[in-house]
């Protein structure tokens, strides 16, 4: 029988460092996670502007899948948590996910004019639950095996940064499918791009997800007894587990500040996140979409390759020299700097202004999940000195649900303040006021985001030292099981 504490170990011993290869595994795994999002945001507009679908179809395509997403995954958390297999918790479901995903996202694009609104909305529709059936397989293990790649406090850190700086070029190739979409140069219209683009993206998103499974290491839990039974015959106990798993977890002070935390930046961000296109071409080029070019690419792309090149570096050092509290605080800070430039240096006819403000703005997003799941792994040793059990499914599952709910609610919230402004997008004019009044927004709603993130985060106390003394007494407990045995 195996011992609750060594079934749970992680697949690297207390302070060593993980192989470089193995960072590298998980990291291209985060770019299949972050690529298909990227990708999916970008293609999404050619339904409304190239397919013709009505605003509420885009609307229904837009919230009902990602609702579906968010109920599944605290159930594939749990299941992840309790499998039993020679291959281990994670890695199988990492392997399944990834193919499903790739194939759904493929199929799901293949659009064409003549079949109809009607039938294109139900056939995106199907396929739209059956991707995000396959992201969940994998997501949800995928950030578990991150979680359990190590148990020392700064090796997370930089397992996390590799992650997300191999993640980041995700949000730096994306922007360019718009050149490519709508170059007739490449293709005769932009539904035909997608369907070809749709292949690559797929495909090599799925060999990407697959790299994970195949390379990263884990151990048999065939024989592990301590795990809950996935039977039909204990259901009903592990429904009754989920939903004591998500009552705990969020039980955890220093779990719900992450959560809270998150959610106020991240959201606040995506709330006005689109709002750059319509600033760049209405404000900077007078509405003149062709005068723009490719500014607003670059704004999304040269922001990306800042985060990471400059910003996930940046922030993996500050974490290591001042802790990971200290380099949270710091890394936001620095981004409301950027907002606030952003409003100042976003000038008519002088386009160039508004990358001085860029490496300033990076910080927000691309310090804050490089140290938000570093933090999560800190909290799930907290959790098992508290229960014993180790649940980095549940905690995953529970975190990016709050992450998944909080983009819901930022689509919405995007068009109210574009209809609250009096902005139309698509409009030769605006009404006076309108494009700034997004620019306004623009800049208000992260700051205020933020500021209030700030401050959960202010008396945040899971600290290196408080760490440390949590792994001691968790490796006394392990040796004592083990020693019972």
């Amino acid at each position: 029988m195996t011992s609750p504490a060594r079934r749970a170990a992680p697949a690297t011993p207390a302070g060593h460092k993980v192989p470089f290869r193995h960072k590298v595994a998980f990291g291209l795994g985060m770019l299949a996670n972050q690529m298909f999002p990227a990708a999916l945001g970008i293609f999404m507009v050619v339904l409304v502007q190239d397919m013709g679908f009505p605003g509420w179809m885009w609307g229904v395509l837009f919230f009902l899948p990602r609702v579906f997403d968010s109920l599944t995954d605290p159930i594939m958390g749990f299941i992840s948590d309790n499998t039993r297999s020679k291959w281990g918790r994670r890695r199988q479901y990492v392997f399944v996910g990834a193919i499903v995903m790739g194939i759904a996202f493929v199929a799901m694009w293949q659009l064409y004019r003549e079949d109809g609104i009607p039938y294109n909305f139900a056939y995106f529709l199907a396929w739209s639950i059956v991707f995000y059936t396959g992201l969940t397989l994998f997501s949800i293990p995928y950030v578990a095996m991150g979680y359990e790649m190590s148990d020392d406090f700064h090796e997370r850190t930089s397992i996390m940064a590799v992650a997300q700086w191999i993640g980041q070029w995700a949000w730096v190739i994306a922007p360019w499918f718009w050149v490519v979409m709508y170059d007739p140069g490449w293709f005769e219209n932009a539904d035909t791009a997608t369907r070809t683009l749709s292949v690559w993206v797929g495909v090599a998103c799925m060999l990407l997800a697959m790299v994970p499974a195949i390379f990263l290491p884990s151990r048999s839990t065939l024989h592990d007894e301590q795990l809950l039974p996935l039977t039909w015959r204990h259901l009903g106990a592990g429904m009754k587990e989920i939903l004591n798993g998500f009552q705990e977890a969020f039980g955890s002070r220093p779990f719900r500040k992450l959560c809270y935390a998150t959610f106020l930046i991240f959201n606040a961000f995506n709330t006005v996140a689109a709002f750059s296109f319509f600033i760049v071409v209405y404000h900077l080029f007078a509405g003149n979409a062709a005068a723009a070019g490719i500014w607003p690419t670059l704004f999304g792309s040269v922001g990306a390759l800042i985060t990471t090149f400059a910003v996930i570096p940046t922030v993996a050092w500050m974490s290591k020299k001042m802790g990971k509290r200290n380099a949270f605080m710091l890394s936001q800070g620095v981004s409301i700097v950027g907002y606030i430039l952003l409003w100042f240096l976003m000038v008519p006819g002088q386009p160039w202004l508004f990358m001085l403000a860029l490496p300033f703005f990076s910080f927000g997003i691309g310090g804050l999940f490089t140290l938000m799941m570093s933090m999560t792994a800190d909290v799930c040793d907290l959790d098992e000195l508290a229960t014993g059990k180790r649940r980095e499914g549940i905690f995953g599952a529970i975190y990016w649900w709050m992450v998944k709910f909080g983009f819901a609610i930022a689509g919405l919230l995007s068009g109210a303040i574009m209809s609250f402004v009096g902005f139309a997008p698509g409009a030769a004019t605006q009404a006076a006021g309108a494009v700034d009044g997004l620019r306004l927004f623009y800049s208000g709603v992260p700051i205020c985001g933020t500021l209030l993130a700030l401050w959960i985060m202010r008396d945040y106390d899971l600290d290196e030292q408080r760490a440390n003394e949590v792994r001691a007494e968790l490796e006394r407990r392990h040796q004592a099981a083990g020693t019972a045995a």
